[in-house]
């Protein structure tokens, strides 16, 4: 709509504005221009939700069943655990799902109104659709504007849209399907003006702003469960019933035979208290926390625990463009004057670098005209260079900051440069022509010139000749320009044409009218936002890894194709040649998105791995379509615009430093440096955490069977138990802290980022590592239950024959725990000393068996006895042959499976 037909639409007078009493019948059926807040979670209802887990429920029976028992240490032991866990789960969780709330703290702004024919200042709550609000640069939109009137707008939307650089505003309408990037009519709340003036109609507050609508998809977004926790969920479920079938049959067969209930029903205990692996939940947690901490180290926060191996389980990453994959620092790369390709090195705002022509370094003394070209985008600029603790920053357009360091990199400096060239008048950016212009005195020509930049349509149109190389004044070659435009706009390169010309006589001011035609085309400078240098390579780390990166951004698709090729995501594979997609045109916009029929939508997406003009609900839809082809979605973002798609991916990666609060809050991880490559080496430690954790539940799980096949084995034999329910827990719990844990510590196995991702899939019990949990578990149930037999045959005690037996569990899993430090290679590849937590922890266990079978308190209180050196020595070589077993098994199998 024009923006009369507008104000006609919403009876609303652009000279005068609202009445106060049609503000208040607007109000009363709009409401107040405020985002609804999200109900959040009551906190008590927040920590009893970490305790409603089919593990802890286990745990929770545990404690019941020896508290019933009076085995009060080990009850008390087992709630702490149960309690534990809910702390730490309630810690994490509280700081959560806020996104809503700092979307409604960005409401906290003020708005200059029309109303009555006056300018008020109010709050923006306050506005109703129909106000006319006034916009100045610095200024926050304070709600959805239609445009009546703007004199050189320019608006950051990056944090709505993705765009990169501020966009010039224009009074047109514009056809209903325009998408969100392109509707120069428009502004949007919470965007900012950082240049020109102007007046707006509000049409849409509060809910049914562009912000509130990204408000309304937050609200709907699903949190999924992370594959860990899925599995571990699963698992947990499984284990439940089987523990409670185990303990049930035991109950039922030895009650037949004749035993007294009383007594099967502690045996029935004792079974379910040894397969109930307690230490889990506790190694769970500090396994991920440990990788809390060395994601930290590599500039990743992590906000949700389980979020460290869902990285690691990773398959499709969906990353923004600006700022993650490039510098967001805008880069001039080219110059060329009069034919002449001059190229630039150097990147970021930082002044240092130089010129190469055909790859030989240059100064300007040979080529003046390049001179001139850069004097020319140092003179007609209004940004600022300067130096912080940080770095080198702009004030001002990136667009000219990145003039600005060009010239500082060829010798320049502003101040003498401005010194020698006083300004006297300036002709501002306006979109409607495209161009700015300056007016200088040149004191060492004691001439005035005229310098103009802008595109190259709207300044070849007043130019009547060029410069050569020399300066020299020669016909215009518009072919030869048009040419060389093509050909750069080709490599994503944004393009500023700059002329000049005399001023006669001794004007002090420059109008539209100086500048229709006869002005010296001098030459074009060629930018982009340049990408980080560490960038490919982590891409191609990825990539080798089995993980997809899908470029998504709200950027032009000629500049995404560019940043695209230059960091290998366009090549083409199995999906282009299905699909037919050119290898150098494979970039999918928004509006071709949203033409794609629904049947076909999964396939394609799946296809295609660019996306330019991508609007919030479009990058939320190209999400769920992953996750519907079975993908992990990792999804970067750091504006308002991301945080829908953050929320409902597996994963989301939210920006430190860019970042909105808004992305910030609804992702599991932060990336303290904004970096793409930081990304990668996340998922490097969250398949090392997986692994850590696979590997301790193949060291725990053998434990709790041979435990479980112990107390059977014993009943099915009408023998004596040769555990007793609180030796089961020593041996569980002792071991699990002083040698599980330190699984955790395990340093990353060589190659891992060349394996594929983890299937969603695959259950935590592959065959083979069932296989292995079977069979240590049933060695260990011959090893311990034999050995009390034995020692009871030999008219021992029956303390001193359950000691034997506790101590062959533990002895075992010393020798088994050196196995587990890989489950696929030897131990002497990952190194033998290479985890000396786990050096200090197994000690630490011998010394702890030492006192269980020697010290006269902890005789009494476990029910053990102390045992001769030659009992020592058959449970250490039974110890050893389990892990030769082991290591047997692995040599075979990687030998069978080559």
């Amino acid at each position: 709509m024009t923006p009369e037909s507008v104000l006609q639409a919403l009876q609303s007078d652009g000279n005068r504005g609202l009445d106060e009493h049609e503000v208040q019948l607007r109000r009363n059926v709009f409401g107040q221009n405020a985002l609804t807040p999200k109900k959040g979670k009551n906190p008590f209802l927040l920590f009893l939700l970490q305790i409603h887990q089919p593990l802890v429920y286990l745990l929770i029976a545990a404690a019941v069943v020896t508290a019933f028992l009076q085995e009060w240490v080990d009850s008390s032991v087992i709630a702490g655990v149960v309690l534990l866990n809910a702390i730490i789960g309630f810690i994490q969780e509280s700081h959560a799902l806020h996104a809503i709330e700092s979307l409604a703290k960005k409401m906290n702004i003020r708005a200059t109104v029309l109303r009555n024919g006056q300018k008020r200042d109010i709050p923006a709550v306050e506005l109703v659709p129909g106000d006319m609000v006034f916009l100045t640069s610095g200024d926050k939109v304070p709600a959805d504007l239609v445009l009546i009137k703007i004199r050189e707008l320019q608006i950051d939307e990056s944090s709505l849209t993705g765009e990169s650089a501020p966009v010039a505003k224009k009074l047109t309408a514009l056809a209903a399907e325009t998408v969100l990037a392109d509707r120069l009519n428009m502004a949007y709340f919470s965007t900012l003006v950082t240049y020109g003036t102007a007046t707006g109609v509000v049409v849409e507050t509060g809910d049914r702003s562009e912000i509130g609508r990204i408000n309304r998809m937050m609200v709907t977004a699903t949190e999924l469960e992370t594959p860990l926790m899925l599995r571990i969920s699963q698992f947990s479920q499984w284990l439940l019933w089987v523990i409670l079938g185990c303990a049930a049959l035991t109950f039922l067969i030895g009650w037949l035979r004749g035993e007294s209930a009383l007594s099967m029903f502690m045996a029935s205990v004792a079974l379910a208290v040894g397969a109930i692996p307690e230490g889990l939940p506790a190694a769970l947690t500090i396994t991920l926390a440990i990788g809390v901490s060395r994601m930290a180290k590599r500039h990743a926060i992590v906000r949700k625990l389980p979020a460290v191996e869902t990285l690691g389980s990773t398959t499709v990453i969906c990353t923004d463009k600006t700022g993650t994959l490039t510098q967001n620092q805008m880069t001039v790369k080219t110059v060329a004057v009069s034919g002449v390709i001059f190229q630039a090195s150097g990147s970021g705002y930082e002044p240092e670098g130089c010129f190469f022509l055909d790859g030989e370094s240059i100064t300007l003394d040979n080529h003046p005209a390049l001179g001139e070209c850069l004097k020319a985008g140092l003179l007609c600029n209004e940004a600022r260079l300067y130096k912080t603790d940080d770095g080198w920053q702009i004030d001002g357009d990136p667009t000219e900051g990145a003039l600005l360091v060009s010239a500082h990199k060829a010798g320049f400096d502003h101040a003498e440069v401005n010194g020698n060239h006083p300004r006297l008048d300036t002709l501002p950016f306006e979109a409607q022509h495209q161009f700015m212009a300056t007016l200088h005195q040149n004191r060492s020509l004691d001439e005035q010139h005229i310098y103009l930049k802008g595109s190259v349509e709207s300044i070849v149109t007043r130019c009547s000749n060029a410069f050569d190389e020399q300066l020299h004044v020669i016909p215009l070659d518009l072919n030869a320009i048009h040419r060389l435009v093509e050909l750069l706009a080709g490599q994503g390169l944004r393009i500023i044409a700059f002329a000049r010309r005399n001023s006669p006589g001794d004007e002090q001011s420059v109008g539209h009218d100086d500048l229709k035609e006869g002005l010296t085309f001098i030459g074009i400078q060629a930018m982009l936002d340049p990408p980080r240098p560490e960038a490919a390579a982590s891409i191609a780390s990825c990539q080798a890894a089995g993980i997809r990166v899908k470029m998504i951004t709200g950027d032009h698709p000629g500049t995404a194709r560019a940043i695209a090729i230059n960091l290998g995501l366009l090549r083409p594979g199995r999906f282009h040649r299905l699909f037919n997609i050119p290898v150098q045109g494979h970039v999918m916009s928004g509006s071709e998105l949203a033409g794609i029929a629904q049947e076909k939508y999964v396939d394609i997406v799946d296809a295609y791995d660019i996306y330019a003009r991508i609007s919030p609900e479009q990058k939320l839809r190209l999400v769920e379509a992953l996750q519907l082809k079975g993908n992990i979605v990792a999804m970067t973002g750091d504006g308002v615009n991301d945080a829908p798609a953050l929320r409902q991916a597996n994963i989301g990666v939210a920006m430190g430093k860019s970042g909105t609060d808004v992305a910030k809050e609804a992702a599991a991880i932060v990336l303290t440096d904004d970096n793409f490559s930081t990304i990668e080496a996340a998922v490097e430690e969250g398949r090392g955490v997986f692994d850590n954790l696979e590997k301790f539940i193949a060291w725990t799980l053998p434990t709790n069977l041979g435990e479980g096949l112990v107390i059977a084995a014993a009943v099915f034999a009408d023998v004596a138990l040769p555990i007793t329910p609180v030796q089961i827990l020593w041996i569980n719990m002792s071991t699990a802290v002083l040698l599980g844990l330190m699984l955790a510590f395990e340093p990353k196995e060589p190659g891992l980022m060349l394996r594929k991702p983890r299937s969603p899939t695959q259950p935590i019990f592959t065959r083979r590592l069932t296989l292995r949990i079977v069979l240590v578990g049933l060695m260990l149930l011959t090893c311990a239950f034999g050995l009390f037999e034995w020692h009871l045959a030999h008219s021992q005690s029956l303390q001193a024959a359950r000691t034997v037996a506790v101590n062959m569990f533990v002895i075992g899993q010393v020798f088994y725990l050196f196995n587990c430090r890989s489950l696929t290679n030897s131990l002497f590849m990952v190194g033998v000393w290479s985890n000396r937590w786990l050096i200090v922890g197994v000690l630490l266990m011998i010394f702890a068996q030492l006192l269980l079978t020697y010290w006269s308190p902890m005789n009494q209180l476990f029910g053990t006895a102390p045992i001769e050196t030659f009992e020592w020595l058959i449970i250490v070589a039974l110890g050893l042959v389990i892990y030769l077993l082991i290591e047997l098994e692995k040599g075979l199998f990687k030998r069978f499976s080559e």
